[in-house]
């Protein structure tokens, strides 16, 4: 089954959380590299992801994001 845009973010932000390099990104969330730039782009624009040093961090909103996927997941699957 394929993942959907808003699951792939939600796994880009779960990697993130302590800081992950884009080559972490890409295996941890079973990405090609091109694919993960446009979704890390996406994250970044709407302020879910920061870059510092090479490193991509998931900020509040991002943290908040997940969360909030996490119960639309839940409760979907009832």
């Amino acid at each position: 089954m394929r993942r959907n845009s808003l699951d792939i973010y939600s796994d880009i932000l779960n990697i993130s959380v302590s800081g992950a390099k884009k080559t972490h990104i890409v295996y941890k969330a079973n990405l090609n590299f091109n694919i993960a730039k446009k979704h890390i782009d996406a994250l970044m624009e709407s302020g879910f992801v920061e870059e510092n040093a090479k490193l991509y961090f998931t900020t509040e909103r991002g943290k908040i994001f997940v969360e909030d996927h996490r119960q639309l997941k839940s409760m979907a699957d009832m």
